[in-house]
């Protein structure tokens, strides 16, 4: 069964929004090397490339339905923040609204009984736990430190251990 208009349409916005989630945390990883802290850094560029892997989960979703994906333009992200609390902050409300645009799809999915879309939103729904779970942490980690130049230090280079790793063909 073909994806329909409405759905279709949806998922192109959401592809656009996950590749402005890409943008966001390149963004913020630019600020982070900005301000001599590369293991924030390197968080924030794995985060970008995670978002990208999600645009394309929808991509290869919406051409596999026999969709057309319409891009579009992407609009400019922030570029400067206070702190890297504030930054930490900003992600972590990114990751939320996220969560909200994937709960929308699923209730689309749902009225328009799109029972295949709907399976393949179940995906979205555990990653957007999972991301926000991972954010608010970092916001707690970065809290606890913030007025300490040694411990943010430490946490630097703890953010500095992550590794990307790609998804798993399904």
């Amino acid at each position: 069964m073909a994806l329909r208009d409405k759905m279709e349409k949806a998922i192109n916005d959401q592809i656009n929004a996950e590749l402005f989630s890409s943008y966001l945390y390149k963004s913020m990883a630019s600020w982070f090397e900005s301000q001599d802290l590369p293991g924030m850094a390197n968080w924030m560029n794995i985060q970008a490339k995670e978002e990208m892997d999600h645009a394309m989960k929808f991509y290869d979703y919406v051409i596999e339905r026999g969709g057309r994906v319409i891009f579009q333009a992407i609009e400019a992200p922030q570029s400067n923040w206070e702190s890297p609390l504030d930054a930490f902050k900003a992600a972590y409300d990114h990751e939320v609204y996220i969560s909200r645009r994937i709960d929308d799809l699923m209730d689309m999915a749902l009225e328009e009984k799109d029972h295949a879309t709907r399976i393949m939103l179940n995906w979205f729904v555990e990653e957007q736990v999972e991301e926000e779970d991972n954010a608010s942490t970092n916001v707690a980690k970065v809290e606890m430190l913030k007025d300490s130049k040694r411990g943010m230090y430490m946490l630097d280079k703890e953010f500095a251990s992550r590794v990307y790793n790609p998804p798993v063909a399904e």
